[in-house]
C-alpha cells in the first residue's frame, strides 16, 4: 500500500535513498529543505506541495546576499577611487590613469549590456593574462606599474558586477517578493559603496592641492566617488535582473545564482521521478539534477524557472513555459531531446518537432495538428487520441510499441511543404477524401517496424537485388518482406523491408551492406555469374531500376499508397503480383518510357548518317520485337536503352559517358546468353559498336 504523507509538515525529513515511496501521496505537503535524493518515486503524488528553503536557509542567504552586496559595493568604490585620479593635479600619470579608467568603466558597460557578460569575460581573461604574464604592448607604452593598475580596475570593474548581480539574483531565488530583494541588495551594495567612496575622498582631497576649502574639495570628490559607484551599482543590479528574467546574455549570472541558493533547499537529485505529478507545486529553491523526468507532470507548477535543473529537459525555458501552461502553438522545438516529456493535452498545433527524440512522451489527447514531424523518433511514445490532422510525418520514427489507439487524423502529408508544393504526398490522395475513425492506424501500421537500407550513392539495382535475396535466405527467421521503394535524390534510393519481432536490425543492415558493397565492386559479367538467370533478382533489380528512373514511392500491402503489391520473401525468396499483378514487369510501361526519352534527342542533321537517336532508335525496336528475350531480361534490356537515351542528351559529359558504358557492358551481358544467329544478336553486333564510338568510347 502506498504511503500517505499528505498534508504533513515534512519540513528537513530525510528521505535519502528510500525505495519504498513509490506513488506516495504527498500532496498539499510542506516538503521545505527534505532530502529525496536518490529514492524512488515513480508515480509520487507531489500536487500543490511546498518545496524550497526553510527559513533558516532563506535567513542565513539573505545575510549572504547583503554580503556579497556590500563586497560588490566596495569594488565599485575602488573604481570611483581610480575616476577620482582626474583630478589629482599632482601627476599626469595618475590622471591618465582616472580617464583611462572611465573609459573603460563606460566602454564595459556598453559592451557587456551588447554582448553579454561571458562573452565580455572571456575577452578579458585573455587580455588579463597577457599583461600579467610579461612586457607587452600596454606595457610598452606605459609603466609595469600603471598596465597592473589598469588591470585591477578592468577585473574590480567585472567582478563587481557579477557579484552584486549574482547577490541580487541569489535575493530573487530566495526572497518571496522583487522589493526585498531589490532592497536587500541595493542597501549592502551602496553601504559599501558608500563607506569606501567616502573615505576614498577625504583621502584624495587631503593629498590634492587646491585653491578652494578642504571642505569643497571632500564634497566634490565625494560626489564624483558616490556618482561612480552608484551608477555602477545600478548597473550590476540591471545584469542581475536580466539574469533572473532569463536573458541569455547573462546566463552564467543565473547558472550561479540558482545553483547558490538551491543550497538546503528541497533535493530530489538522482530521484527516480518517473510518472510523479507536480501540479501547482512551488518548486523554487529544489534541485533536479541528474533525476528521471520521464512523463512528470509540470501543469501550473510555480517558480519553475527557480529550481537547479542539471541537463534534464527543464533546463530549456521554452520547454518549462510549455510544461507549465500546455501551450506549444506555432513553436520551434526542432532537434530538442524531449524523451520522456509529458504533454498530455497540449496545444502543440503548427509545431516543428524535426529531428527531435519524444521517444516515451505522453502525447495522449494533444493536438498535433499540422506538426512537422520529420525524422521525429516516437518509440514507445504514447498518442492515445491525439490529433494529427494536416501533420507532415516524413521519416517519422515510429516503431511497434507507439500507441496510436484513437488517433484523431482525416489526412497527413509524407513530405514537409514548399513553396512549389505546398500539401506533398497527401494520404489519401484524394484530397475529396478523409480517413475514418480508426483507418489512421491501419494505414500507417506496415511501417511500424521495419529495417531501412538507404543507398546513397552510386546504386547498382543488380549489386541490391542479390544482397537482400543472400540476407533474406541466410536469415530465414527475420521474414524479410520488402513493404516500400522510393527514389531520394538523382541517385540515391530507400529500400524499407518489414522484419519479425525482435530481429536484430543493426545486425541485418551491417550484412547487407557488406555483402552489397563486394558484390557492387565486382564486374558486370561477375555478376551475371551470380545471378545464373535467377528471376527472384532479375525481377527486384528490374523494380529497383524502374523505382530510380521514376520519383515515385512504391509501397507494399493494400492500403491507398500501394503501388507495388505482394513482393514476398519465403523459402525460395520468390516474387509475385509486381505494379498491378503483371507476370514480372509492365513492358508497356518501360517501352512507352524509352520512347518518351528517344523523341526528345535531336534528328541527325545528315539524313545518310544516322545519329545517336537513330541508332538507339532501331535497338529499340529490335528488343520490342525480338523472339529470343526472356521478358525480364527484355524489360532490362529496354531500361539500359533508356539510360542510353538520357546519357545521349549530352554524350560528351564523363559523367553520361561513365552511364553509358555501363549501360552498353550491361547490354552486352544480356545477349551473351542468346544463339549466334539470333536476330537480336545480329543486329546488336552493329548497332552498340556505332553508339559506343558516338560516345566516344572507342
Amino acid at each position: 500500500m502506498a504511503l500517505d504523507f499528505s498534508g504533513q509538515n515534512l519540513r528537513g525529513r530525510n528521505f535519502k535513498g528510500r525505495k519504498d515511496l513509490a506513488g506516495a501521496n504527498f500532496r498539499y505537503a510542506d516538503i521545505r529543505g527534505a532530502n529525496f535524493t536518490n529514492a524512488n518515486l515513480t508515480g509520487a503524488n507531489f500536487s500543490h506541495v511546498k518545496a524550497g528553503l526553510q527559513r533558516r536557509w532563506a535567513i542565513f542567504l539573505i545575510l549572504v546576499s547583503w554580503l556579497l552586496s556590500g563586497l560588490s559595493g566596495v569594488l565599485w568604490a575602488f573604481n570611483s577611487y581610480l575616476v577620482l585620479q582626474i583630478f589629482n593635479t599632482s601627476s599626469l600619470q595618475f590622471q591618465i590613469i582616472g580617464w583611462t579608467a572611465l573609459i573603460i568603466l563606460i566602454a564595459f558597460f556598453f559592451l557587456i549590456i551588447r554582448q553579454g557578460l561571458a562573452a565580455v569575460l572571456g575577452a578579458v581573461a585573455v587580455a588579463i593574462a597577457g599583461v600579467l604574464a610579461g612586457p607587452g604592448a600596454l606595457a610598452v607604452a606605459l609603466t609595469g606599474v600603471f598596465a597592473r593598475v589598469l588591470t585591477v580596475a578592468v577585473a574590480t570593474t567585472l567582478v563587481g558586477a557579477v557579484v552584486i548581480a549574482v547577490a541580487l539574483a541569489v535575493a530573487l531565488a530566495v526572497a518571496e517578493t522583487l522589493a526585498v530583494a531589490l532592497a536587500v541588495a541595493l542597501a549592502g551594495a551602496l553601504a559599501g559603496a558608500v563607506a569606501l567612496a567616502f573615505a576614498g575622498a577625504i583621502t584624495l582631497a587631503v593629498a590634492v592641492p587646491l585653491a578652494v576649502s578642504l571642505n569643497l574639495a571632500v564634497t566634490v570628490a565625494f560626489a564624483v566617488a558616490f556618482a561612480v559607484a552608484f551608477v555602477g551599482v545600478l548597473f550590476s543590479i540591471y545584469i542581475g535582473w536580466q539574469a533572473m528574467k532569463g536573458n541569455e546574455k547573462y546566463s552564467l549570472v543565473r547558472n550561479i545564482a540558482i545553483a547558490f541558493a538551491a543550497i538546503g533547499g528541497t533535493s530530489f537529485r538522482g530521484a527516480n521521478l518517473t510518472g510523479a505529478d507536480f501540479t501547482q507545486a512551488t518548486l523554487k529553491s529544489t534541485d533536479l539534477r541528474n533525476t528521471i523526468l520521464i512523463c512528470s507532470r509540470w501543469h501550473q507548477a510555480k517558480m519553475l524557472d527557480r529550481i537547479r535543473p542539471g541537463s534534464t529537459y527543464l533546463q530549456n525555458p521554452q520547454i518549462r513555459q510549455l510544461l507549465v501552461t500546455g501551450q506549444g502553438q506555432d513553436t520551434n522545438f526542432d532537434r530538442e531531446n524531449l524523451r520522456g516529456i509529458n504533454l498530455k493535452a497540449a496545444n502543440l498545433a503548427d509545431t516543428s518537432f524535426i529531428g527531435a527524440d519524444l521517444s516515451e512522451a505522453n502525447l495522449q489527447d494533444a493536438d498535433l495538428s499540422r506538426a512537422k514531424l520529420k525524422q521525429t523518433q516516437l518509440d514507445a511514445t504514447d498518442l492515445t487520441g491525439a490529433t494529427l490532422t494536416g501533420a507532415y510525418i516524413e521519416d517519422w520514427g515510429i516503431t511497434n510499441t507507439t500507441k496510436l489507439h484513437g488517433v484523431r487524423c482525416e489526412y497527413v502529408f509524407m513530405r514537409l511543404p514548399t513553396k512549389e508544393d505546398p500539401d506533398p504526398l497527401r494520404k489519401p490522395d484524394n484530397k475529396q477524401e478523409v480517413f475514418a475513425d480508426g483507418d489512421f492506424a491501419d494505414f500507417i501500421k506496415p511501417i511500424f517496424d521495419t529495417l531501412d537500407l538507404y543507398h546513397n550513392q552510386g546504386v547498382d539495382p543488380r549489386a541490391v537485388a542479390i544482397a537482400f535475396k543472400n540476407l533474406a535466405e541466410k536469415h530465414p527467421e527475420a521474414e524479410l518482406e520488402i513493404v516500400a521503394m522510393e527514389k531520394r535524390g538523382d541517385d540515391k534510393i530507400l529500400l524499407r523491408a518489414k522484419t519479425a519481432v525482435g530481429s536484430d536490425k543493426s545486425q541485418l543492415s551491417a550484412e547487407y551492406f557488406d555483402d552489397y558493397n563486394q558484390v557492387k565492386a565486382l564486374s558486370q559479367s561477375q555478376q551475371l555469374l551470380l545471378v545464373e538467370k535467377d528471376s527472384y533478382i532479375s525481377d527486384l533489380k528490374n523494380m529497383i531500376t524502374t523505382a530510380l528512373g521514376h520519383p515515385k514511392s512504391y509501397t507494399q500491402g493494400n492500403t491507398i499508397m500501394s503501388d507495388i503489391s505482394g513482393i514476398n520473401i519465403q523459402g525460395s525468396s520468390n516474387v509475385s503480383g509486381i505494379a498491378g499483378g503483371g507476370s514480372v514487369a509492365n513492358l508497356g510501361t518501360i517501352s512507352g518510357n524509352v520512347s518518351i526519352a528517344l523523341n526528345e534527342l535531336p534528328d541527325s542533321p545528315d539524313a545518310e548518317k544516322p545519329g545517336i537517336k537513330e541508332l538507339l532508335t532501331q535497338l529499340h525496336s529490335c528488343i520490342s520485337q525480338s523472339s529470343d528475350l526472356p521478358e525480364t531480361d527484355k524489360a532490362d534490356a529496354l531500361l539500359q536503352v533508356e539510360a542510353l537515351a538520357e546519357a545521349a542528351k549530352n554524350p560528351q559529359e564523363s559523367t553520361r559517358q561513365k552511364t553509358a558504358k555501363n549501360a552498353i557492358t550491361m547490354l552486352k551481358g544480356l545477349f551473351s546468353g542468346l544463339p549466334a544467329i539470333a536476330s537480336l544478336v545480329e543486329a546488336t553486333n552493329k548497332l552498340l559498336p556505332a553508339i559506343a564510338k558516338l560516345f566516344g568510347l572507342g
